[in-house]
């Protein structure tokens, strides 16, 4: 009996060992994984720092203004007067919905006290 326990307690451990050694590598595989994301993560938004940079840089008013000057009788473009704005007045104000009741509404001894 005592052979037969020493032998299953010998082949639990190896069991053991067996499994946690494959969780061990399956722990680095994740680790590593995990680190190669966060490699990535962070370059991408380097990337993107740069190209925000580059996109302000690109859209600087003075550029703009002396690209627009540059290139203004091949774009076709129209000096800008006073008369290319609108007045208030013509501005279409959406009309306010007033609900039409067919049926008459009948309201409480409440609601009429609250009304008057």
């Amino acid at each position: 009996m005592r052979t037969l326990f020493g032998i299953l307690t010998a082949v639990v451990v190896i069991g053991l060992a067996y499994w946690a050694y494959g969780e061990n590598y399956r722990t680095q595989d994740a680790l590593a994984e995990s680190r190669k994301v966060s490699n990535e993560i962070e370059a991408a938004r380097s990337r993107l720092a740069v190209l925000r940079a580059e996109w302000a840089y690109l859209n600087r008013p003075d550029r703009l203004r002396d690209l627009a000057e540059l290139n203004f009788d091949s774009l076709g473009l129209l000096h800008m007067t006073a008369d290319h704005f609108g007045e208030i007045s013509e501005i279409a104000y959406p009309v306010p919905v007033n609900p039409l009741f067919d049926e008459p509404v009948e309201l409480s001894s409440d609601q009429l006290e609250m009304m008057q």
